[in-house]
């Protein structure tokens, strides 16, 4: 297929290249897949099961659901002039504003240099247990409570070279998601059901960063893509090299970038698109070998759980947490 779902070249090169040079090789590889983008009809086969891609109306109904689970996101209809003809005015994008990063990523650069290699340009852990209870993840305990889950949530973005689902391959199990998200009457009863842990909401009392993270679909990739813009301790905006503190030092620069939002305009950090599909066709997979029907609604979760490997310090997921 034309729309084979790599990253390109610049994103796993060397780093030996200037940076000009890689943000150069970006900008003609945007200005490509716009073109093809605006030439090719939208998607309208599901290829969820096959691929790991979702159609404009996947996007829609996973949306639909992460609203309703989880009040704190809503949806945004964007800029009139900017908007998308295949979905709907008032759901353009997905966004959750003010979401609490206390901590700065490097408290967990040193452990991960220690237990992770990368694989195709993500972060697949080795001798480090995904599941709570392993040596490695409580040493990291030890020192940080919540970056440890959020390290172990990084093996979800892990692109394995056995393209296989397992108790040790660094993928958690999302086996029962189905189920953890089972519908209890209201978001409230939600949060306690079973699979879940109420954690502490964020001390808004507390001068500390924090970012409007926002969901876009990606027609070129057919996947959702996330976008991050930060704020000070004092509400001023973040620049770019400051963002990407909050970012994993494996993926800065790699498959993270600065681009134009699609539809504010204004330049916000972004994790590139061109793995997602691959990471979710696993997790897919690894349901069908377990004779788990895949439901796409549940999409989006899955989604934003392994990029929370990517920005482990950014507490998107505040008001509940799911337990693997």
């Amino acid at each position: 297929s034309s729309h084979s779902a790599r990253c390109p070249t610049f994103f796993v090169a060397s780093c030996s290249f200037p940076a000009h040079f890689h943000t150069m090789i970006h900008r003609l590889g945007d200005a490509y897949r716009s073109v093809v983008s605006s030439l090719s009809a939208t998607s309208t086969e599901s290829k969820f099961v096959q691929e790991g891609k979702l159609t404009p109306e996947e996007f829609i109904a996973t949306g639909d659901q992460l609203v309703y689970k989880f009040p704190t996101w809503e949806w945004a209809s964007g800029d009139p002039s900017r908007r998308a003809s295949y979905l709907p005015e008032d759901k353009q994008y997905l966004i959750t504003r003010q979401v609490p990063c206390k901590d700065r990523v490097k408290v967990l650069d040193r452990v991960l240099d220690q237990t992770t290699r990368e694989v195709d340009g993500w972060l697949t852990f080795e001798g480090m247990a995904s599941r709570p209870g392993s040596e490695a993840g409580d040493d990291l305990a030890e020192g940080a409570n919540a970056e440890s889950a959020a390290a172990a949530a990084a093996a979800a973005a892990a692109d394995l070279d056995d393209g296989e689902l397992g108790d040790d391959d660094g993928l958690p199990d999302f086996g029962d998601l189905d189920a953890d998200l089972a519908d209890e009457g209201d978001a409230a009863a939600a949060s306690t059901a079973a699979g879940y842990i109420v954690a502490a909401a964020p001390d808004e009392t507390a001068r500390i960063r924090t970012y409007d993270l926002s969901v876009t679909y990606d027609k070129y990739y057919q996947v959702p893509r996330m976008w991050l813009f930060g704020y000070d301790e004092y509400s001023n905006p973040l620049k770019p090299n400051e963002v990407f503190e909050d970012v994993l030092k494996e993926y800065r620069e790699k498959t993270v970038t600065v681009d134009p939002h699609p539809l504010t305009g204004t330049p916000t950090v972004s994790i590139h698109p061109c793995k997602h599909s691959l990471v979710m066709k696993k997790v897919v997979d690894g349901w069908l070998e377990r004779g788990i029907t895949p439901v796409v609604d549940n999409a989006i979760f899955v989604f934003l759980k392994f990029i929370s490997g990517v920005v482990p310090t950014i507490n998107y997921d505040f008001t509940t947490d799911m337990e693997f």
